[in-house]
């Protein structure tokens, strides 16, 4: 039974590796080509690509985000219990679902684009933008059906794979196309007397082109993988008695009671952002400031700030993604005690990851956003200080919605997040109120949002699953080894800065010195013993590496 249990633990790491990765992967990509995106748009540009997006991915997140994670958790929990036919019926109801709520989606942002973004966002310029994006929200919601399916399967490969293509796609049509439209803009602003506003806008939108065109070839991919898997998977249901499976009826009715839950929390947890870029746009109006000034200052929160400390987040997303099936279906077969080994793994993992990424990312935040943005503006820098943190709130807030979810106590995320949500707005009001501190509210305010909802779901878990996380070596031993870790990189940079005066290769070189040190510190402080560490992927080379230069015994 332990060798049973160890083995499913580490396939469920393993399998949250790979989506991690080319989660990661696909940040990566996405945060290269936002380089000379943002060298052709401008950050004027960059707001109306930021604010197009908050209003496409909170209609997202409503008609198709909770999609992957519900399908996912229907069908690992079938697949468990040996219910293959009904996992079949389970993939065509969420098909027909996903294409109905995509299409109204889409029809609610045709009719009230215009109101959306002239009235409630204060940035009608970002119009452009946002009705490219129309049809990509009936994309998107076939495609998420397609990855929950895969990942309730356990299998994480053709969702790693399909995100990479789309942002590779992306990317390349992302730049060429703004490329192409700013010049446009550039045409039909000096026509309306506003040449520089509408290049922006129109290169704006050829950002969102090249989203569409991501989407699409990751759904045209998944397509294809999904009917040559059906092929065999097809010819194993004639071995099931029919009898053993519901009606299209019952099973409709479980998916919506299990996506709304998910969809609740998914909007109340990812719409904060949303809601900021509103208040804090109609606020920084209403004390005087033009909308030159609040715009930009946003574009550089939204197309600088956040794509960087995403970066790192999108480790714990893809780990929360994996992690929900393979609870459910721990928690269906009656397996407690795996469960909370996979809650403590996956808390581990993030916390591992996440404290070096918070540090490094405030340490350096000045030569990152040179060496990879061009931007030298102390504004940049001191908002990438101010809210490193929320690199590490994040991270664990939203895992452990996954974990919840996972355990099935659906409604405690939701609860959690209108609390979370509601006091962050009375700490954002204040600081932009009170203090006046205008962006750096927002980014202040954004980072109590995930601090308070790491505080509500481990009080969450702690009372339905009886779970604890060790607090040692997941949280103490991570956080001194990224202090040591900090200090190091900020002493080689600073050293190799002053002897080449190249900033991009004393980053670099700063970076490689913060990963060997923080690898020897955690691993001098018992942060990780030989058996964690083979439960990683390629864990046995790194174990070796870790003997041979004595820091495991």
């Amino acid at each position: 039974m332990g060798k049973k249990n160890k083995k499913s633990s580490s396939s469920f790491l393993m399998q949250g590796s790979i989506l991690a990765v080319a989660s990661l992967v696909s940040r990566i990509i996405g945060l290269i080509y936002r380089i000379p995106l943002t060298n052709i748009i401008g950050d004027t540009g960059n707001n109306y690509y930021g604010t197009a997006f908050r209003i496409y991915n909170i209609l997202l997140i409503i008609s198709s985000y909770s999609l992957p994670l519900a399908v996912s958790k229907l069908v690992s929990a079938n697949i468990s219990q040996g219910r293959r036919r009904n996992v079949y019926r389970i993939l065509k109801c969420a098909l027909l679902f996903g294409a109905v709520s995509g299409t109204i989606a889409a029809l609610v942002l045709y009719f009230g684009a215009d109101f959306i973004t002239a009235t409630l966002m204060k940035t009608p310029l970002s119009i452009f933008a946002v009705k490219v994006l129309i049809p990509v929200l009936f994309i998107v919601a076939v495609l998420g059906v397609m990855r929950g399916f895969f990942q309730g399967l356990g299998t994480m490969m053709p969702s790693a794979t399909s995100q990479i293509l789309e942002q590779i796609v992306n990317a390349v049509v992302s730049v060429w196309a703004a490329y192409l439209l700013v010049e446009e803009g550039a045409k039909a602003g000096a026509l309306l007397d506003n040449k520089e506003n509408y290049a922006a806008a129109y290169g704006a939108a050829g950002g969102t082109l090249g989203t569409g065109m991501g989407a699409l070839t990751a759904l045209l991919f998944c397509t294809f993988v999904l009917v040559v898997y059906l092929k065999g998977f097809k010819k194993t249901l004639k071995k099931e008695r029919r009898s053993n499976v519901d009606s299209y009826g019952s099973i409709m009715k479980v998916l919506v009671a299990t996506i709304v839950p998910v969809l609740l929390s998914s909007t109340i947890y990812n719409c904060n952002s949303l809601i900021d870029d509103g208040v804090y746009k109609h606020i920084a109006a209403f004390q005087g400031y033009t909308e030159a000034q609040y715009g930009d200052w946003s574009g550089i929160y939204s197309g600088k700030y956040q794509l960087l400390i995403n970066v790192p987040i999108s480790i714990a997303s893809a780990l929360a993604a994996s992690s929900v099936p393979a609870l459910t279906a721990a928690y269906a077969s009656g397996k407690r005690q795996e469960a909370k080994r996979q809650m403590n793994m996956a808390t581990r993992f993030i916390m591992v990851t996440a404290f070096p990424c918070t540090v490094g990312m405030a340490v350096l935040a000045s030569p990152i956003l040179q060496m990879l943005l061009g931007d030298s503006s102390e504004l940049s820098a001191r908002m990438l200080q101010v809210g490193a943190v929320a690199i590490l709130f994040f991270s664990l807030s939203t895992l452990s919605n996954g974990l919840l979810q996972g355990i099935n106590r659906m409604k405690e995320p939701i609860k959690n997040a209108v609390i979370a949500l509601v006091l962050h707005l009375v700490v954002l009001v204040g600081l932009m109120l009170g203090l006046d501190l205008n962006i750096y509210a927002v980014v202040i305010a954004n980072a109590v949002f995930g601090l308070l909802m790491c505080i509500f779901n481990a009080r969450s878990l702690r009372k339905y699953s009886g779970y604890r996380q060790e607090l040692f070596k997941t949280f103490f031993v991570p956080a001194v080894s990224s202090i040591g870790m900090g200090v190091v990189v900020w002493l080689v940079y600073k050293l190799f800065l002053y002897l080449l005066r190249i900033n991009t290769v004393a980053t670099i070189l700063a970076i490689l010195a913060g990963v060997i040190t923080y690898a020897v510190l955690l691993l001098l402080l018992k942060g990780l013993n030989e058996q964690e560490i083979l439960r990683f992927p390629k864990g046995r080379t790194l174990a070796a590496l870790a003997k041979k230069f004595h820091l495991l015994k």
